[in-house]
């Protein structure tokens, strides 16, 4: 069934070109290792390089989001995406959408966004004489949320119920969200204006946080030849479906049974404590966070056929986990600073476990 489904599934499959150093286990190439496994990774294996292929039929680069995006839907997490205009932020997340076999859903967020324009709301029928409940848009599987942070904190405080307890309530009824339900935030970091800061509350109830770079030389050329007869990605419409709720919650439970160590829960431990007693941080991560380092490494490890989680795992989530969770001090932010760099020297400060 799941080469029925994945017809892409027996492509042999690069390891991608991450902008930052890939763990030294992160290899597609069968491996001795591999076979060992006491778990069959099969199905996330040829689902990841199905998704992959109908995806980058249109995208040119960004492997490293793409990945650490299905790292968050196996992980049973929302992703914001951040980076400067026009590169593909809002794209990316559409085609992995289209990808899917799910129920999709847009919400462009504007200064004069009410709560119950995402929510929806309560309405009286004349006819049935009774109220019923209208379903906003966040009513869907995947919803893609567009420009976040031009939405003031009154709307901003409406997606915190049903982001982390899946569910909504309006006037005292509660309405569940229906399997998966998936949330990808996208915002530009450099506009300022009509734009207003996310709360720590609601940061944090993102999983990852994946900053979106230029493409590098090469693939801009790539990008000017692919679409040079395309002006309008005509071909958007050759992404197909080719994934399921079935396929997700499947690949869900595979993650879950990852195999992690002792040791290396400790160290996620550490590397998170730390965050809260460094001279460089004014607010460390959560708890959260370490169930966050620890839900993104299994993904990972599962995405590229590992039935257990390493250090190089740990610390490659360890940024995308951590970066929007903690805060610098005034002081490292006027010498110039930034999350990435403090980060690097905790987990770099930490002993690695054997």
């Amino acid at each position: 069934m799941l080469h029925e489904e994945f017809p892409n599934s027996e492509q042999p499959q690069e390891n991608p070109d991450l902008s930052a150093p890939a763990p030294s286990d992160m290899s597609t190439s069968a491996t001795p290792v591999f076979l060992q496994n006491r778990l069959d990774l099969s199905h996330i294996q040829q689902g990841v390089q199905a998704l992959r292929a109908e995806v980058q039929q249109v995208i040119v680069g960004q492997h490293e989001a793409l990945d650490l995006m299905i790292a968050a839907v196996f992980s049973g997490g929302h992703v914001l995406l951040e980076g400067v205009p026009g590169i593909a932020k809002t794209l990316l997340a559409k085609l992995l959408s289209q990808a899917m076999q799910l129920q999709f859903s847009r919400i462009q967020f504007t200064p004069d966004l009410m709560p119950s324009d995402v929510l929806g709301t309560t309405v009286f029928n004349l006819k049935e004489s009774e109220f019923f409940f209208n379903r906003g848009p966040i009513f869907a599987n995947i919803i893609l949320i567009d420009e976040i942070n031009r939405a003031p904190a009154k709307t901003q405080a409406a997606l915190f119920e049903v982001m982390e307890e899946y569910q909504v309530t309006v006037d005292g009824s509660t309405h569940p969200m229906d399997f998966p339900f998936f949330v990808i935030a996208t915002q530009n970091p450099i506009e300022q204006e009509g734009t207003y800061k996310l709360p720590e509350a609601q940061l944090d109830r993102f999983l990852v946080k994946i900053k979106m770079e230029y493409p590098r030389l090469e693939e801009e050329q790539a990008i000017l030849r692919r679409f040079s007869n395309d002006f309008g990605i005509r071909r958007k419409a050759n992404v197909k479906a080719v994934f399921g709720a079935a396929d997700i919650r499947r690949c869900q439970e595979l993650t879950e049974q990852v195999f992690i160590s002792d040791a290396l829960l400790d160290y996620i431990a550490a590397i998170v404590h730390h965050t809260r007693h460094s001279s460089d941080l004014f607010l460390g991560a959560s708890p959260r966070a370490s169930l966050a380092i620890l839900k993104m490494a299994k993904a990972l490890a599962a995405i590229y056929g590992r039935d257990f989680v390493t250090p190089d795992d740990v610390q490659y989530v360890a940024f995308p986990v951590l970066n929007h969770r903690i805060i610098l001090t005034p002081e490292r932010e006027m010498e110039g600073y930034e999350t990435r760099d403090v980060i690097r020297e905790i987990v770099q400060k930490i002993e690695v476990p054997r």
